[in-house]
C-alpha cells in the first residue's frame, strides 16, 4: 500500500477535496514529503482554494521552499493566477515579498503571465501600495 504522505500529496494534487479531508483525519502528516521529496501544499492543485484551507487548517507550513528552486506555494499561485489560493496561503502566514532562486517574486511572477488581479493584490497587501479610491 502506498505511504499516506504520497496518498495525501496525490490526493492534493488532484483537488480531491473529499479525500484530503479524510486522509488527514487519518493522521496523514501534513508537512510530510511524499517519494519525491515535495509536501503536499508544494504539489496541490493551485486552483482548488479548499485543498488549500484544508492543508492550512491541519498545520501545513505555507512558506515551504522547493529545494532546488526556493519557489514557494505562493509563486505558484501567483504564476497560475489563483488569488484566492494565493490571499488563502497569505491569510495563513505565507510571505508575499520572498524571492525565488532566480530573484523573483510572486508579483513578478504574476506580471508574466498577465494576471492583473493578482498583481494589484499583491501590490496592495505585499508591496503597500495604497489601494486606490
Amino acid at each position: 500500500m502506498e505511504p499516506l504522505a504520497d496518498r495525501l500529496a496525490t490526493a492534493a494534487a488532484l483537488g480531491r477535496v473529499k479525500e484530503v479531508q479524510a486522509l488527514l483525519e487519518a493522521g496523514a502528516q501534513p508537512n510530510a514529503p511524499n517519494r519525491y521529496g515535495r509536501c503536499p501544499i508544494q504539489v496541490m492543485m493551485m486552483g482548488s482554494v479548499r485543498v488549500a484551507e484544508l492543508l492550512l487548517l491541519h498545520g501545513a507550513e505555507p512558506n515551504c521552499a522547493d529545494p532546488v528552486t526556493l519557489s514557494r506555494p505562493v509563486h505558484d499561485a501567483a504564476r497560475e493566477g489563483f488569488l484566492e489560493t494565493l490571499v488563502a496561503l497569505h491569510r495563513a502566514g505565507a510571505r508575499l515579498n520572498v524571492s525565488d532562486a532566480m530573484g523573483r517574486l510572486p508579483v513578478d511572477l504574476a506580471e508574466e503571465r498577465g494576471h492583473g488581479h493578482v498583481v494589484g493584490y499583491l501590490r496592495r497587501v505585499a508591496m503597500g501600495t495604497p489601494k486606490a479610491t
